[in-house]
Formats: structure tokens, C-alpha cells, sequence
């Protein structure tokens, strides 16, 4: 297919900041990507939902392996260029272009279409503004899919992957790791995208844990905001809104030390704090 800069030329377009449009034009990113959302040995059976499809780049590549891609974008202006790019998939069926939000979605809806057997995949280059947004509806949707591959900015991508104890460890590393395993993919730079981009950006795989490290509860949630919203405050401090004398309880049973501050914690520290104060309703 045309390059971006080129279908951006033709169709007397430009990339709109508003959107956060930075378009991946690396060949080796967009099949380093392709792959990691479909791997070989699934090529020809996935269910793919490609959020923000952009120009196409990363689309054509998807298109190529999955046995069904659903496309959405919601860029008005873009979703013409898409149609014509990609006609023909969308006459067999192999295609489908929504026009929609990809915070609301219906994934569930799409992936319900896949037969057993059929791998369930979520990808996308993430726009920067609405990246937590879209990490947490993949947190949402890990019961039914089997991987999520997301380029997001590398300062996220070095919170997914931190350990308990970092500066980069937080609420958003617990939440996601409650769900997922993540790995990183790979590191891709400012070149590789219309126009650069101010930051660099790394490619992530996260993979749902069966069963999950942690139900997220409203009491779960709780501990967690809790404990990273006062990151300084030791357990005891951060905590205390939540019932001092049923908090020192609970720790004592679930083995936590409330003289520590929550960046210790790893989740399953939290998870098992939070089952404890539920087990006592």
C-alpha cells in the first residue's frame, strides 16, 4: 500500500494534533507488531480489533494474517481513505471499517463472533491522551481475549513492566498486572513515525493470567488508589480512610506490614489485603 505521507498528500489531508496523530511508518515496527499480535502458528484464524487504524500501515499487515480484522477508527476524515485502501477485504468480509470511538467500542461484541479455538486479539498504536483509557478497558476485557499488543509511550511502558520498589511502580502497574502478564516487544523511536513525535515509544504484549492475580473489587481498587494516591504515607497513613482498627486487623491476618509505604507491595500482597477485608463483611 501507499506510505502515509503520500495517502496524507492525495487526499489533502494532515495529521491533526487534536487526535494525537503520529503516524507509524516503519516497516520492520509495523511487521515487528503484526507478528506479536499474530503469530505465526495463528495466521489465518485470529479475530483482530485494531484500535485507531490511522492511514492503514499497521492494518495491512493484520489483514494479512488474521481471518477476520475489525478496523476502527474515529477520524472521519480518514475512514474514506481506509475504505478505498482496503475495498477488497471489505467485500470478502476479512475487513470491517468502524467508524467509532475506541474508548466505547463494543469489543465484547466483536469477540464473541470468534469460533473456539480462534485466537482473540487487541492491538494498537495508542494515542498518547487516552492511553490509560484504553489500557483500562483492556484490563476489563481480559477475561475474553488472549492477548492485547499496544504501542504506548515509553515512560507507560516502563510503568507496566516495573517491579515493586521503583519510582516507575504504581497504580496503573497493579491494576494492569492484576490482568496481565506484559512483556516488551520492542523500542521504537521518533523516526519511526509522521510526523516524530516529542516522546519515544515501546511496544508491549500483555497476556491475560488464568485466573487472574486479583478480582478487582471496590474494595481492591480502594487499597490500591489508597496506597499510590498518598505514595509517601506509610500502609497505616495511606489507609486510614478505610477504617483504622479493621485495617490493622486485616494486615495482621494477611501477613502486610503497615509501617511500609504501598510501593513495596506487589499484587498479590494487595489482592490478598483485599479478600481479607471483604471476608470480614
Amino acid at each position: 500500500m501507499k506510505d502515509s505521507r503520500t495517502l496524507l498528500r492525495e487526499s489533502g489531508l494532515a495529521p491533526k494534533k487534536s487526535f494525537g496523530q503520529n503516524f507509524l511508518v516503519d516497516a520492520h515496527a509495523v511487521r515487528s507488531i503484526a507478528c506479536a499480535s499474530v503469530p505465526d502458528a495463528e495466521v489465518g484464524r485470529a479475530v483482530v480489533v485494531e484500535l485507531g487504524a490511522g492511514l492503514g500501515a499497521l492494518t495491512s499487515e493484520l489483514a494479512a494474517r488474521a481471518r477476520l480484522l475489525v478496523a476502527v477508527e474515529r477520524d472521519r476524515d480518514l475512514v474514506p481513505v481506509l475504505a478505498r485502501t482496503f475495498g477488497e477485504a471489505i467485500e470478502r468480509g476479512s475487513l470491517e471499517l468502524r467508524e467509532a470511538d475506541a474508548k466505547t467500542v463494543d469489543l465484547e461484541g466483536v469477540f464473541a463472533r470468534a469460533s473456539d479455538g480462534e485466537p482473540r486479539v487487541l492491538c494498537g498504536n495508542l494515542p498518547y491522551q487516552i492511553t490509560g483509557a484504553l489500557i483500562e478497558r483492556a484490563v476489563q476485557s481480559a477475561t475474553f481475549i488472549d492477548r492485547a499488543v499496544f504501542m504506548v509511550q515509553r515512560e507507560v511502558a516502563d510503568r507496566l513492566l516495573a517491579a515493586p520498589g521503583t519510582k516507575e511502580y504504581g497504580a496503573l502497574t497493579v491494576f494492569t498486572r492484576a490482568a496481565f502478564d506484559v512483556r516488551k516487544v520492542l523500542a521504537v523511536g521518533r523516526g519511526s513515525f509522521f510526523p516524530a513525535p516529542e516522546v519515544t515509544s515501546t511496544v508491549v504484549e500483555l497476556a491475560p493470567c488464568r485466573p487472574p492475580r486479583a478480582a478487582e473489587t471496590n474494595t481492591f481498587r480502594a487499597l490500591v488508589k489508597g496506597a499510590f494516591g498518598a505514595r509517601r504515607k506509610t500502609l497505616r497513613n495511606a489507609w486510614s480512610s478505610l477504617g483504622s482498627e479493621r485495617i490493622a486487623a486485616a494486615a495482621e491476618t494477611s501477613n502486610i506490614d503497615l509501617n511500609v509505604r504501598g510501593e513495596t507491595l506487589d499484587v498479590v500482597d494487595f489482592a490478598r489485603m483485599a479478600r481479607t477485608l471483604d471476608g470480614e463483611r
